[in-house]
């Protein structure tokens, strides 16, 4: 009896389900150490807030200088090739210019493309050349080639074929259009090359400012018929405006105390100064003016070009003279558009008489 009773017998303070019975759950705080690069920034949590925060700032206030460009700025090497020849028509300049330029033009190392286009008097092409080669390099392989060809151009070619370095991202980024109803063709043209296209060269980040209008020009247009009847030629009549029109220096006066130099004024300027230009001498010793075996007029240097400005509820002006615009290499091309119509106001109002 005595082993089962102290079986049956248990203290209060081992009874099942006390508290004592129970494990430990007090929490404690472990330090997290990190490793490798974000072992700072998991150590120090205020330090990465502050850096985060600033980082934010500084993005917000750079965002609006960031560079807006439609394309990356690189350098493409490009050359463009161009040659005039007067009075020649496509074919004669196909076969007899741009064929020998384009036989030197293929030994040259790195060539990728040759494009090249032939119209009346003018001649055209394009080299395109690897992304390896230098701009530099392609423009001394380039000038080297014309040397070269030069032998095979025409004897009578004005003047030899140039080059220019040119990149096709370099488009236009702002066109101008100049209207006037008052302004002949040639006027608009004079006021755009010598007002508005220098004014807007000297911004920054212009690259170039390219002008698409006529030149105006005097043209003589002789008459056949009134030269044979004074046994004039072609050429008698242009050696004698040539003869008539070349400045030159007089020489001067030389006296006692002061020496005079004699300024001729032989460059005419106007259409009535070649009308009244003597061009031969008639048998009985009368003078032959240029009116009397011509028609002389002011007009513009290709009569064959022709422009229209067409704009919905507007009328046609009477004279147009195109802008392009280029940014230079690197430029914001925003901030360069913003700063050419800027200026707009300063170029307003158009010159109401001959420039």
């Amino acid at each position: 009896m005595a082993d089962n009773s102290d079986k049956d017998k248990t203290s209060p303070g081992n009874a099942p389900g006390s508290p004592s019975d129970q494990p430990n759950t007090k929490a404690k705080l472990i330090q997290v150490s990190g490793s490798g690069l974000s072992g700072p920034f998991i150590r120090r949590p205020v330090m990465t807030v502050l850096l985060t925060l600033s980082a934010i700032v500084a993005g917000f206030a750079t965002y609006g200088k960031l560079a807006v460009n439609d394309l990356p700025a690189v350098d493409y090497p490009v050359i463009s090739v161009s040659c005039s020849y007067p009075g020649a028509n496509p074919t004669t300049m196909a076969n007899n210019i741009a064929t020998p330029l384009e036989k030197q033009f293929l030994q040259i190392p790195g060539l990728d493309i040759i494009t090249s286009a032939s119209t009346q008097s003018s001649t055209n092409l394009t080299l395109q050349f690897n992304l390896s080669k230098s701009i530099v390099d392609a423009a001394t392989d380039v000038q080297a080639a014309i040397q070269r060809a030069t032998g095979k151009l025409p004897i009578d070619l004005p003047s030899p074929p140039t080059f220019t370095k040119t990149n096709p991202n370099d488009q236009s980024i702002y066109l101008i259009g100049l209207l006037s109803d008052t302004l002949t063709d040639g006027d608009l043209y004079k006021y755009a090359t010598t007002a508005v296209q220098q004014r807007i060269a000297i911004l920054p980040g212009v690259s170039q400012v390219n002008v698409y209008g006529v030149q105006g020009a005097i043209r003589i247009k002789a008459d056949p018929a009134a030269l044979a009847s004074r046994g004039l030629t072609m050429d008698d009549l242009a050696n004698a405006i040539k003869a008539g029109t070349v400045y030159s220096g007089a020489g001067q006066f030389d006296g006692p105390h002061r020496t005079f130099v004699l300024l001729p004024n032989g460059q005419i300027d106007q259409a009535e100064g070649y009308r009244n230009l003597i061009v031969a001498r008639n048998k009985d010793g009368s003078p032959v003016f240029l009116r009397d075996v011509s028609d002389v007029q002011e007009s513009v240097q290709d009569e064959r070009l022709s422009r229209t400005f067409w704009v919905r509820g507007f009328s046609p002006p009477g004279s147009t003279v195109v802008l392009a615009v280029s940014r230079q290499a690197g430029a914001n091309a925003v901030e360069v558009a913003k700063s050419v119509k800027a200026l707009f106001p300063e170029l307003r109002p158009l010159p109401s008489h001959s420039c």
